[in-house]
């Protein structure tokens, strides 16, 4: 039986996706924000992807569970007044925007093809925010949202051929995000695009979670893609709420034999093997030794050096180009990885350190919506 399929039963949005533009998978305290307007707590897809995050929940300090009864009334509501059910599709999709272009096909992927040679991930999770994301998945009984998945091949044949499926044709989805980004999508009945999604193995590129929950709750939506243009962004750490200065973080780096340098019109590293430290009054530059950068500042500079656990409460990861909290004390900027590292680690059948690649575009969240049950039944 084929482990990539159509979408039995989905809901394609009519507009726009119900609510603020924020993607499911920002950061918690960007989520609260976005959800403080009380329309779009009770109004909007990101109210019904975290349930547990609207002001009436924190109020009431209900958990991911409590949550899920009012998260699922709600998406009751917006399948019929913002959707269109859909059945037996792929979804040819374009993104394309000033991070890059991604152009593939919109299906359901088999979680039990997962670490099986056909679907592997490329980086290594946080278990709790994977249990926290198989209990709103498994619970709503809908992906809304996609993983993107890159196939390992020597040659890019999918692009062409999506392009070809979607020539001349008018996308039923076409919006623009707040970034600029143009998301363009197509439904079509016509499965001859998964044969060429079945090809090679695929790699997760964006949504290591998600697929790490998909395995959980029984399914996984996944925008298959092989560019034509991704690009890896840097993915930085801060610290909060340590009360270290960086004269601390200098002394402590010292004694661990790194070498820092304190420049206060320091760049942000392009290259792998430095890192730049943002304090609040000056820029640390540290050298580091050899590895992986992601995984020397973890088990270096912060486990080892500053005693701080790299999954706690003190140590967070940041895209580039987010502002930092303001419960910062410093943000430490780690070059964007390679793309010539990843494959390399995943074809010695390694992963990447947690949330370390950035790959854009991504798939925006919502605009096809996929039900679990239909398609195991």
């Amino acid at each position: 039986m084929s482990w990539v399929r159509p979408i039995a039963r989905g809901w394609v949005v009519r507009g726009e996706v119900p609510g603020p533009d924020v993607d499911e998978f920002a950061e918690p305290d960007r989520v609260l924000a976005a959800l403080a307007d009380p329309a779009a707590a009770t109004r909007s897809l990101l109210a019904v992807q975290h349930p547990h995050r609207t002001p009436q929940a924190v109020a009431a300090g209900r958990g991911v569970l409590d949550s899920l009864p009012v998260a699922r009334n709600t998406l009751r509501v917006m399948l019929r007044t913002a959707y269109r059910e859909v059945s037996d599709v792929v979804a040819p999709y374009e993104v394309d925007g000033p991070d890059g272009t991604a152009c593939g096909v919109l299906c359901m992927v088999d979680p039990a093809a997962v670490d099986t040679g056909r679907v592997r991930h490329s980086e290594e999770v946080y278990p709790e925010i994977v249990e926290e994301r198989a209990r709103v998945l498994a619970g709503l009984g809908y992906a809304t949202s996609a993983a993107m998945l890159v196939p390992v091949g020597d040659r890019d044949e999918l692009t062409g051929e999506v392009r070809a499926h979607t020539a001349n044709h008018a996308p039923a989805v076409s919006t623009v995000d707040s970034r600029g980004r143009r998301h363009r999508l197509w439904l079509t009945g016509d499965t001859s695009l998964l044969s060429t999604v079945e090809a090679h193995p695929l790699m997760v590129a964006d949504g290591n979670h998600r697929v790490a929950a998909a395995a959980r709750a029984g399914g996984l939506l996944a925008l298959v893609t092989s560019g034509p243009a991704l690009r890896i962004g840097a993915f930085h750490r801060v610290l909060t709420n340590t009360g270290l200065t960086a004269a601390d973080l200098a002394r402590a780096w010292r004694r661990e034999g790194l070498g820092v340098e304190e420049m206060a019109e320091a760049a942000s590293p392009t290259e792998p093997g430095t890192v730049v430290v943002r304090c609040r009054d000056t820029s640390l530059v540290v050298t580091l030794p050899p590895g992986l950068d992601h995984a020397v500042v973890e088990e270096t500079l912060l486990s080892k050096a500053l005693h701080l656990d790299p999954e706690g409460e003190h140590v967070h990861p940041l895209p580039a180009g987010r502002t930092p909290p303001p419960n910062a004390d410093a943000v430490v900027e780690v070059a964007p990885v390679l793309l010539t590292t990843v494959l390399a680690e995943h074809a010695a059948g390694r992963r990447m350190p947690r949330k370390s690649t950035y790959f854009t575009p991504k798939p925006r969240s919502g605009l096809l919506l996929a039900d679990l049950n239909a398609q195991t039944s």
